[in-house]
């Protein structure tokens, strides 16, 4: 848990959105790096397929004992608030940082358990090395902790319609508010 919180405040400052007033467009930080991995479904999911809406790419394992719950608890009542958007306009993929125990049936039960909306909620896994290249080109640090736990950045990245890295939320704590209100922005962008 130290060295976790320890990576968080490093990267605080590497990571921390550059706040838009409300009339202002969100930053672009450039363009989101690209993945093609495995869905809790079994399909192959790249980042593309979700070319015309906006993605929030987070990373997370399930076995988590403490702050990815938290996380994926937060996404989902954010998940409920946006209503019909959700899916067609406004996706969630939350990739696991723990590919070798997350396989896509361990996701899908987790899926279901959280009460996510599979149409608009992708959980994906993969190789190990092609998860972790994908984590380390989203900023995130993941490490081996002692008794086979797992250390790593939380950060939840906004991409917009064009594919675009617009926003990154470092932890669980930010706003659910703030962060509806940026995903719609997002999606409302001309």
């Amino acid at each position: 848990m130290k060295r976790r919180v320890a990576f968080a405040l490093c990267l605080a400052v590497l990571a921390s959105p550059a706040r838009a007033a409300p009339e202002e467009r969100l930053p672009e930080i450039g363009p989101a790096p690209d993945f093609a991995l495995t869905s809790q479904d079994g399909a192959r999911v790249a980042l593309r397929d979700f070319r015309g809406k906006v993605v929030a790419v987070t990373f997370i394992y399930t076995s988590c004992p403490d702050i990815c719950p938290i996380l994926t608890e937060m996404l989902a009542g954010v998940q409920d608030e946006l209503g019909a958007d959700f899916g067609p306009r406004v996706a969630f993929v939350s990739i696991t940082v723990d590919p070798a125990r997350d396989t896509p049936e361990v996701l899908k039960a987790y899926a279901q358990g959280v009460g996510v909306n599979p149409a608009g909620w992708s959980f994906l896994t993969g190789e190990a090395a092609a998860v972790r290249e994908v984590a380390r080109r989203y900023g995130v640090v993941v490490l081996d902790a002692p008794g086979g736990g797992i250390d790593h950045t939380l950060l939840t990245s906004l991409v917009d319609r064009r594919g675009v890295l617009r926003v990154q939320y470092l932890g669980s704590r930010f706003d659910p508010g703030e962060f509806r209100r940026d995903l719609l922005a997002l999606a409302n962008e001309p």
